[in-house]
């Protein structure tokens, strides 16, 4: 009788969690096996494209964890960062916070303000406006590198006779979306909504 009365509170805890929509099911094995930049990177491929599907970000963030666990991905702050974003979506604040603080970079090697950015992020993940409105300002305030030339706020890279137009300082405008949305969910937030003004 006792096994019976297990087997049904394990049936019915299993029916209460939320069934792994069709749209979720990947091929993790081809997935976690994808060289970093093609997991990571790729926009149409990757983890992107199951954390674009709704019901699928959970998912999703677990298949960047699994990812990050091998390693082929150590060192790789972007990865951890990119999980600690699709939590944050979830409303997984204390994980996503935690990730997020695992991607701070020595302050020698930080010559873009990646650490304000951070710094930004939590703040608002902890609705501490204070706090982000203090990183934004700082983030504003960063100097160009040495040798770097930044024409109405866009960095201007000559790589291989190739131009490319970088915003200066990054992620300005992320946290500026978030103090925009301070109100609103992450994923809002981040949105590019947010970070026009008026948005």
């Amino acid at each position: 009788m006792r096994a019976v009365r297990c087997l049904l509170a394990l049936a019915v805890s299993l029916a209460a969690l939320p069934a792994l929509a069709d749209d979720c099911v990947v091929d993790r094995a081809a997935l976690l096996a994808l060289s970093p930049d093609q997991f990571d990177q790729d926009l149409a491929g990757g983890w992107r494209p199951m954390a674009e599907k709704p019901g699928c970000q959970l998912a999703a963030a677990d298949l960047i964890a699994a990812y990050r666990a091998q390693p082929k991905a150590n060192g790789i702050g972007l990865l951890a960062w990119h999980e600690a974003q699709v939590r944050a979506e979830l409303g997984q604040t204390p994980q996503a916070v935690a990730l997020m603080k695992s991607t701070y970079k020595p302050a020698a090697q930080d010559r873009a303000g990646w650490n304000l950015y951070v710094d930004g992020s939590i703040a608002f993940l902890q609705q501490d406006r204070a706090a982000l409105q203090q990183a934004r300002d700082a983030l504003a305030r960063i100097d160009t590198p040495p040798g770097m030339t930044v024409v109405d706020g866009v960095l201007i890279l000559n790589q291989n006779g190739t131009e490319q137009r970088i915003p200066w300082p990054p992620n300005l405008d992320v946290l500026e979306g978030l103090m925009r949305c301070f109100d609103r969910p992450y994923r809002d937030a981040y949105g590019m909504a947010c970070r026009t003004p008026g948005g």
